[in-house]
């Protein structure tokens, strides 16, 4: 059974749907209990909490939350174990969204996070959550099947990686992109590159079109793009 913790109603009462259940992972006892103080702010219920990868493990088994954050250096290895066990996660419980937090850039963490489907998929630097609106918010996208991808490491990958079709891809389409790849939705997006909505689709469907994505009720274009974007 989930953990006792109390589960404000406010994001219910905002949003209409239900709250996120979470497992909070890190063996830094002041930043999970911070991270999961912030989730239960803003609404959502923390049903687990784990120190090390096994236990993390063992919560996701038990508790089977929306979404797992997890640290991807825990014991009991102390080196990429918090990543090993979210990339189990994904194989073992496709209905659990990760986000990955990490106190440096290594785009190939990311990669063997990601694999082939980047829904549900988030990888962000630690530092990320000290802007807490941003970060409730990426935890909120990955946990409904969207992505949050660090600025920094999708930076790192649009220019040390290349495929045939991205070539294809104008600057400007290729800036939109990547904001896809952060998780931006289209009206971010915008207000971002302070262009109108409507220009911002329109480099949408251009991206789309250029990538060769199947428009069917089967596939997630936005998220494929992205695969395409990390060069899967």
């Amino acid at each position: 059974m989930p953990s006792g913790d109390a589960t404000p109603v406010h994001y219910e009462a905002r949003t209409g749907r239900r709250p996120i259940r979470v497992v909070v992972a890190d063996d830094d006892a002041l930043l999970r209990e911070g991270i999961a103080a912030l989730l239960q702010d803003a609404g959502h219920q923390v049903v687990g909490r784990a120190r090390d990868a096994p236990d993390l493990l063992l919560k996701v088994r038990s508790y089977e939350p929306d979404i797992a954050i997890v640290d991807v250096r825990m014991p009991p290895g102390n080196a990429d174990d918090g990543l090993v066990a979210a990339a189990g996660i994904r194989r073992s419980h496709p209905d659990v969204s990760v986000l990955v937090l990490s106190q440096h850039l290594e785009p190939a963490y990311m990669l063997q996070l990601v694999a082939d489907d980047a829904s549900g998929v988030g990888y962000l630097l630690k530092d990320r959550v000290r802007d807490v609106a941003e970060f409730i918010d990426a935890v909120e996208r990955v946990a409904a099947g969207g992505t949050a991808f660090d600025p920094g490491v999708v930076k790192s990958l649009v220019n040390g990686r290349r495929r045939s079709l991205l070539d294809d891809l104008s600057d400007r389409e290729r800036e939109v992109l990547s904001l896809i790849a952060e998780g931006r939705s289209n009206r971010a997006i915008a207000r971002q590159l302070y262009l109108s909505p409507r220009a911002i689709e329109r480099h949408v469907q251009g991206i789309f079109q250029k990538l060769q994505l199947p428009d069917t009720e089967d596939h997630n274009r936005r998220v494929l793009a992205v695969v395409a974007l990390l060069g899967r």
